[in-house]
């Protein structure tokens, strides 16, 4: 058995160790030391190769190395070819730092501070207490439900948003289109881990900025293309947000000339709120290998009418 790595080399090389001390029977290849490609029947993958069943014709499973899947044109997959998410813990970890991190930075007004440091300006504000500043959660998933728990623990109204019926403990659950605008009115801030479908592309939209509290601050840690870029500006510049923290953006980087890089109300990184590793997610693929090659469901496999 043969499973084919394309992605970061550098984190290839400690998934080759991973696999020779504890699974010597797949043999690792890596991306493009592909060898006889009639003998790949897994590839562990950020973005497939193109043309991938004639590339590899004896495929069996597709493993993303991500906990999302809109990279790949699901669509174009034969609807037999199982793809499944990559459910390390350390994403889920660093989501919830992240958020957690954004959340405060924009609570406790980080980014005034900061301009005001520039300026040589001493200037207090008046602090919020937690209890009284609303979070939203859009996104109900293992990862929103995980963050959205988590800041509960600070004493925020944490308020979360999915499709379908959720519950999560010490958060107030909304569901469907109709509890959209009650939940969107309860986010002082509003933090979007929605998986990217056709659904929810361009979702963060002037409509959706109207309908938060005045003043809101905005997190994006789901997909770029979640966010209309004109949308936000405007937004910023009307008042009804006043501030952002931006990981993820349509086009990474942006262009030179892109106003985002010179908005002080907008803090930006490089989409480094999780990345998978290595050592936490081997035994994540490697259970869901085993439950393969036993005929057995595997964890976190695509829906592909859903696209997650």
């Amino acid at each position: 058995m043969v499973l084919l790595y394309k992605s970061d080399p550098e984190r290839g090389a400690r998934w080759k160790e991973l696999f020779a001390q504890h699974a010597p029977d797949i043999e690792f290849r890596q991306w493009p030391e592909v060898g006889d490609p009639n003998e790949i029947r897994y590839l562990l993958a950020w973005l497939p190769p193109e043309n991938l069943m004639q590339r590899l014709p004896s495929l069996e499973v597709l493993f993303a190395t991500s906990a999302g899947v809109d990279q790949f044109d699901v669509a174009s997959l034969p609807a037999e070819l199982p793809v499944v998410r990559m459910l390390d813990p350390a994403i889920e970890s660093g989501m919830i730092e992240y958020a957690t991190f954004a959340t405060l930075w924009l609570h406790r007004r980080m980014g005034d501070y900061v301009r005001q440091q520039r300026e040589r300006r001493w200037q207090a504000h008046m602090l919020v207490p937690a209890v009284h500043r609303s979070v939203g959660v859009l996104g109900l998933g293992q990862l929103g439900s995980a963050i959205a728990t988590h800041l509960a623990a600070y004493g925020f109204a944490v308020s979360g948003w999915a499709r379908s019926p959720r519950q999560v403990p010490g958060v107030a659950c909304h569901h469907g289109e109709e509890a959209l605008d009650s939940f969107l009115s309860l986010s002082d801030i509003l933090i979007c881990v929605l998986p990217l479908t056709d659904a929810t592309r361009g979702v963060l939209n002037k409509a959706l900025f109207e309908r938060l509290p005045e003043g809101a601050g905005l997190i994006n840690i789901g997909r770029g293309e979640h966010l209309v870029d004109h949308d936000l500006t405007q937004a910023l510049e009307d008042g009804y947000l006043s501030a952002a923290v931006l990981d993820v953006l349509s086009e990474e980087p942006p262009a030179d000339d892109h106003p985002f890089w010179r908005d002080e109300r907008i803090l930006l990184t490089p989409h480094v709120a999780a990345m998978t590793q290595p050592d936490s997610a081997f035994p994540v693929l490697l259970d869901n290998l085993r439950r393969y090659q036993r005929g057995e469901p595997m964890i976190g496999r695509v829906d592909g009418k859903r696209g997650y």
